[in-house]
């Protein structure tokens, strides 16, 4: 077991045998040796591998094992199977802390995921997914104001949400689910940081359509599409859309565009289609708009502050619960939150930390 993980932590970190041998002091065979099992390393050994990997020492001896099962990810073609490797080495050993977290309670403190009740069992075509994404924000209790928070939504109906630091511009999201060593298992979205919030909330909600539509689109209707029509949907229903916009307009203003932007979440590429999905405006100004919106440069950077980037909160609160509530000790919260002993005693007692939490 120490050995696959000492691989895992390897290649997360991106290290080939030789840079992680020249780092702690031993030739690339030495490694491979540790990966295999063939020798264990030393307890000096093992802090060096961690320091040069980036984990704590007690990630080689965690118990809790996950897998994932059909990962999908949203990316572009540079986003090669190495760095997926890698990515997903990572996404592992965060699920692994939730996993262990969750399994500390006496009962889960969070649902199991559940798809909303009488989702339709074929749709024909793209309108018929503003009811259902109407019907998910229903099902879910949100009403039809802006979301404030995507990542902790999604986490407080039972879906498990990762948003990895990771530096790739290829990447953007990823659905899958996560299988335990115990047979246990659950749905999960990861979502990349280096996004502005916007970019990441419809990610996000884009995740959610694949799981709320597999199995449902007519053979002519592309998933892609359908997805996106779901996520514009979600962040900004239609009855929204009308009460804010009003049911017809003949122009829009980019500074209005801009607002409602920050207001709910959502681009305001984003904004000029819902716009013409809720027939606010014609197919001819969208276009029109939308050549100006490029000319403006806008397509690859809107203009002045982004959306702030999404902060999920509840697996932090989480750890904080299983320790007052004597399910975990305060190693074992300082390990899940990834941050140092004396750090984490500050941190308990609200006093101010230098080191952030790294999960």
């Amino acid at each position: 077991m120490i050995g696959h993980r000492i691989r895992q932590a390897r290649q997360a970190a991106g290290l080939t045998l030789t840079a992680l041998g020249t780092q702690i002091g031993v030739t690339h065979t030495a490694v491979q040796k540790y990966e295999k099992g063939i020798i264990t390393p030393s307890s000096s050994i093992l802090l060096k591998l961690a320091q040069a990997c980036g984990v704590r020492t007690e990630y080689f001896f965690r118990s809790h094992t996950v897998e994932l099962v059909n990962p999908e990810f949203r990316k572009l073609s540079t986003f090669g199977k190495t760095a997926q490797e890698e990515l997903t080495i990572k996404v592992i050993d965060l699920i692994e802390k939730r996993v262990e977290l969750l399994g500390s309670f006496p009962d889960s403190p969070i649902p199991a995921f559940e798809l909303p009740i009488d989702l339709p069992e074929q749709i024909e075509d793209l309108d018929q997914i503003e009811a259902i994404a109407d019907q998910v924000r229903n099902a879910w209790m949100l009403g039809m104001d802006p979301i404030p928070d995507v990542c902790d939504t999604f986490e407080a109906c039972g879906l498990l949400v990762i948003v990895v630091n990771n530096n790739h511009p290829g990447f953007s999201g990823l659905k899958a689910t996560a299988r335990t060593n115990d047979g246990r298992t659950y749905p999960i979205i990861v979502v990349s940081g280096r996004w502005p919030g916007d970019r990441q909330r419809f990610t996000l909600a884009h995740e959610l359509a694949h799981l709320m539509l597999s199995g449902r689109l007519a053979y002519n209707l592309d998933e892609e599409k359908a997805c996106n029509r779901f996520a514009g949907a979600f962040l900004a229903p239609a009855v929204a859309v009308h009460r804010i916009l009003g049911h017809r307009r003949d122009a829009l203003e980019w500074k209005e565009l801009y607002t409602l932007k920050h207001e709910f979440g959502l681009s305001m590429a984003g904004w000029l289609m819902r716009a013409k999905q809720c027939n606010v405006i014609t197919e001819a100004l969208y276009r029109s708009m939308t050549i100006r919106f490029s000319a403006k440069g806008w397509r690859k950077l809107e203009p002045e502050e982004p959306v702030a980037q999404e902060n999920p909160k509840l697996f932090e609160q989480l750890v904080y619960r299983a320790l007052g509530e004597h399910c975990i000790p305060e190693t074992k919260a300082a390990e899940l939150l990834g941050i140092p002993m004396m750090s984490f005693y500050k941190q308990r007692q609200l006093e101010i930390v230098d080191d952030a939490p790294h999960h």
